[in-house]
């Protein structure tokens, strides 16, 4: 009795042992600017380096989609739940007040609802269901919670515009919002001094009531996305549709306008003066960061990418202007380019061999090398030996001045 006893103990004893070393794997990672708590690790200050984020364990697996904002973030799990850290100052965290919280917590208000889409903007949150309502709260300062006023709102509450409309996507700027509904039209609403919400009335300053955006061709809208004063949108067939603050040329843009017809883009990614642009698994820049310029290897008059600047740009251009080329990003040879993001003025890349890449501007330690440094080109971020990203589950996401990395591999607890 006592040899049989032995091996069942000693099983035991490995089991435990073994889901100990599950429980204490890290699976997502956060760092850069934290005073706000938007690193979810518990803390409120910056970190140069990647930490754990610290989700609960239920959230363990479950993780779909992160959405980073000016100092807060939302995650979405795969059955629909959203969790929420950072910056409440403004109820943006959808908890029913205006604390600052470290941690990742359950947004309890709209538990009953199954959540299919949220996004982040400076000070806003918004959260889409799987029946198509909208949900926001947050700064309403601009009318970007599309309430009919200016007020903000610290608990979620439901758009009444949207209330007989299916709304699929959300993208949200820094003070103005974006939706997509089932019916491919684009609504926008909030700060409109750029353009970002389409053609509005002479020195209108924003519309708190959504809107509908005219001006695209008969296409089938797949995606849109904001950031800063920025909009756009890709069709099925890969073509790119930007409005709002100038990336192209030198003036806003208040209407979408196809750009580089000839790339089909498969993802895109928009900064506060730069756009990332992925196409067949090559990566490419518009514009500029303000702080220190992407260099990298301009591509030459020979490649057809020069060819593909927009029709209407046709101004002259200063050293201060956006550039009106692609420039091309030098990636690790032997890897492929998967999944792409941006923050106000830096980004970051997830190969197909699950690594992940960052670059641009680097002072509250956003790029996760050890340092405040800005970089021209891709690094290699250290994400440590604990729990390596596994490939075709790790994607990047960037707030403001952070980065949030998550391992969808992970298995559920």
């Amino acid at each position: 009795m006592e040899k049989a006893t032995i091996p069942a103990a000693a099983a035991a004893a490995a089991a435990a042992k073994e889901e100990q070393e599950e429980e204490d794997t890290v699976w997502a990672w956060s760092w850069g600017a934290g005073t706000d708590g938007q690193l979810g690790n518990g803390g409120f200050q910056d970190h140069h380096l990647p930490q754990p984020l610290l989700f609960p364990p239920r959230c363990r697996g479950r993780v779909s989609f992160v959405a980073g904002g000016g100092a807060h973030a939302i995650a979405l799990t795969s059955d629909g739940e959203v969790f929420t850290w950072g910056r409440g100052t403004h109820g943006q965290l959808g908890h029913g007040d205006v604390e600052n919280i470290p941690h990742p917590k359950f947004v309890k208000f709209i538990e009953n609802y199954t959540i299919t889409c949220v996004s982040a903007g400076w000070n806003h949150s918004g959260f889409a269901t799987d029946s198509g309502q909208l949900f926001m709260c947050g700064d309403g300062s601009f009318g970007q919670l599309g309430a009919g006023d200016n007020h903000p709102r610290n608990l979620p509450f439901e758009v009444a515009h949207f209330t007989t409309k299916h709304v699929e996507k959300l993208a949200f700027g820094m003070r103005h919002s974006l939706v997509l509904l089932k019916d491919n039209s684009v609504y926008g609403f909030g700060s409109a001094r750029r353009g970002q919400i389409g053609r509005c009335a002479r020195n209108q300053r924003f519309y708190n009531v959504p809107r509908l955006i005219d001006g695209f061709p008969n296409c089938n809208i797949e995606n849109i996305y904001a950031n800063g004063d920025h909009s756009a949108a890709l069709d099925e067939s890969g073509q790119l549709y930007i409005w709002g603050r100038a990336l192209i040329g030198e003036h806003d843009d208040d209407q979408p306008r196809p750009v580089f017809p000839s790339l089909s883009i498969s993802q895109m990614a928009l900064g506060w003066h730069h756009a990332l642009v992925l196409s067949a698994g090559k990566l490419y820049t518009i514009g500029a960061y303000r702080h220190q310029k992407l260099d990298p290897l301009v591509l030459p008059s020979a490649d057809p990418v020069q060819q593909l600047n927009p029709p209407t740009t046709n101004h002259n251009h200063d050293e201060s202007s956006s550039l009106s080329t692609l420039v091309k990003v030098p990636c690790v040879d032997g890897e492929q380019v998967v999944h792409i993001a941006a923050g106000t003025e830096h980004s970051a890349l997830v190969t197909d061999k699950a690594t992940v890449f960052t670059w641009g501007w680097g002072e509250h330690g956003q790029l996760g090398l050890g340092d405040t440094c800005d970089k021209v080109a891709p690094q290699k971020v250290n994400l440590g030996n604990k729990r390596p990203c596994s490939s075709a589950s790790c994607n990047v996401y960037c707030g403001s001045g952070f980065t949030v990395v998550v391992n969808f591999g992970s298995a559920a607890n």
